[in-house]
């Protein structure tokens, strides 16, 4: 692993350094393990150095680059077009205009065409602001001692923003609406049940009603038939007084056996509805 800060200087409040050779052990790096992990740091230039081996009559293009770590392509990039020069080593400083570390992904020293390069040194030079984070440090303007911090203002805890509390209560709520969604229904179903037994009784009425009134009919009819008496019997009598000779042995008159066999069917007949519309449920 490589190590990061080998110098610095002050200049006021700001830190100046250079990291280690990036390229020491391979040709890709990983920039967390070249850079120091400081918050507020960023990169103001490249120093690279390599020797290039080839043959002058041929191509060869080398790249020295770092990927963007949050994006795609590159955030730095160096081109030195070697085709039809001979083999020579290069140094080189470029300046970056103080670019985050966040945003220094992989870097590498890639070869098109024929050769290779060896000796390969690669530096970054930085800058960071120590107080950056005004409590990194007791001597950084504006820095609070963390144990009056606390004392002044003490955090307040809301029991309510415990997860494991409020997906209890979430869950109670459901279950209080779920047993009201229940209640709901069954009074629904309820409901429906007396609306279906009321209509029940009324249909049950009219037919009491008119096997009442068909029984009111035969028996009028009956009585109808009784009284009638055809004009031919008619004969005049004549002015005698006529003594009774007939003896009734009963004077009870007889059960009307057709009007209690249609009573008794009409019982039947509604005990027989009401229980068909409660055996369908």
């Amino acid at each position: 692993m490589l190590l990061a800060c080998s110098s610095y200087s002050y200049s006021e409040e700001i830190v100046y350094g250079t990291t280690q050779n990036a390229a020491s052990d391979a040709l890709t790096w990983v920039m967390t393990n070249v850079l120091p992990q400081q918050a507020g740091l960023t990169v103001n230039s490249v120093i690279y150095r390599y020797t290039a081996v080839k043959d002058p009559a041929t191509g060869m293009i080398v790249y020295v680059q770092n990927e963007n770590a949050q994006g795609p392509g590159y955030i730095f990039r160096s081109k030195d077009d070697w085709s039809g020069l001979p083999g020579n080593t290069i140094n080189k400083v470029v300046p970056v205009n103080n670019i985050p570390k966040e945003l220094w992904g992989r870097g590498s020293i890639d070869v098109e065409g024929q050769g290779f390069v060896t000796n390969a040194s690669v530096v970054y030079g930085y800058q960071y602001d120590p107080c950056f984070d005004p409590q990194s440090s007791p001597e950084c303007p504006g820095y609070k001692d963390p144990f009056v911090m606390d004392l002044l203002d003490p955090e307040i805890v809301d029991p309510l923003d415990d997860d494991l509390l409020q997906a209890e209560l979430d869950r109670k709520a459901a279950m209080i609406d779920e047993d009201q969604e229940e209640r709901d229904r069954k009074n629904s179903k309820k409901d429906d049940e007396k609306e279906e037994k009321e209509s029940l009784e009324q249909m049950l009425g009219i037919v009491n009603n008119t096997l009442l009134a068909a029984e009111a009919a035969a028996q009028a009819a009956e009585l109808l038939a009784m009284n009638f008496i055809p004009a031919t019997y008619y004969v005049a009598l004549p002015d005698t007084k006529y003594e009774e000779t007939i003896v009734l042995k009963d004077a009870k008159l007889p059960q009307n056996d057709r009007a209690k066999r249609l009573g008794l069917a009409q019982q039947l007949l509604h005990e027989e509805l009401v229980n068909s519309q409660y055996d369908r449920k």
